[in-house]
């Protein structure tokens, strides 16, 4: 884990204690489909900070593989943490859980669905699995890169091993859950567009999806 675990401290130092992406938004989407009086396994959580957003009346979990980003969430947030390498076999599988959120973190791991795959095995009965992914594909990152131009697209971030469309992303989701529903998270100069094109100028995809009991 050394290598990988080292890759993500740079990574994590780089953008800041502190820092989640959309953190208003992606928090106000949290809180409105998690609720509260919920077990929760947050994966790749971080330091906390987004975390922190729907902690208030539940109990959380965090995993990661930087230990001083998850030391940093205990202390802040006071969240019980697991160190782990998710690429790895999993070896916290002895609780079931209410929710699990992995939120800008599928597009780091090397096989998403067989994270979901292990995160359905993680829920209870109609339990959720909700989070948030880039939108490698929207029209705004398609003409920089049609122009060879990778700043401010997903394509910019080393450390992404996926890029997700819409589409591509949807049928995992269906392929592993039911009453999946995602929202395109876009931004405001292109929100009367949004309107006709719900998913074409999203920045992210967030998704909350419900592990059906048979």
């Amino acid at each position: 884990m050394k290598g990988l675990e080292q890759v993500y401290k740079i990574y994590h130092k780089s953008r800041g204690e502190g820092f989640a992406i959309l953190q208003q938004e992606r928090g106000d989407f949290l809180r409105k489909h998690i609720g509260q009086n919920k077990q929760i396994l947050d994966i790749g959580c971080r330091d906390g900070q987004l975390t922190s957003t729907y902690l208030e009346g539940n109990t959380v979990t965090g995993v990661d593989i930087d230990a001083a980003a998850l030391a940093r969430a205990a202390e802040r947030f006071g969240i019980t943490t697991i160190h782990a390498d998710l690429n790895d076999e999993w070896s916290f599988t002895n609780t079931t859980y209410d929710v699990v959120v992995t939120c800008e973190f599928l597009e780091h791991i090397y096989f998403p669905e067989q994270v979901m795959q292990k995160a359905k095995q993680l829920l209870k009965p109609d339990g959720i699995f909700i989070g948030t992914v880039p939108h490698a594909f929207s029209l705004q990152s398609r003409v920089k890169l049609l122009f060879g131009n990778k700043s401010g697209t997903p394509l910019q971030d080393p450390t992404h091993i996926n890029h997700f469309t819409y589409r591509e992303f949807r049928d995992m989701l269906e392929r592993n859950f039911s009453d999946v529903h995602i929202e395109g998270l876009t931004p405001k100069r292109y929100s009367l567009f949004a309107r006709f094109f719900p998913y074409l100028f999203a920045h992210d995809l967030m998704f909350v999806a419900i592990n059906k009991s048979s």
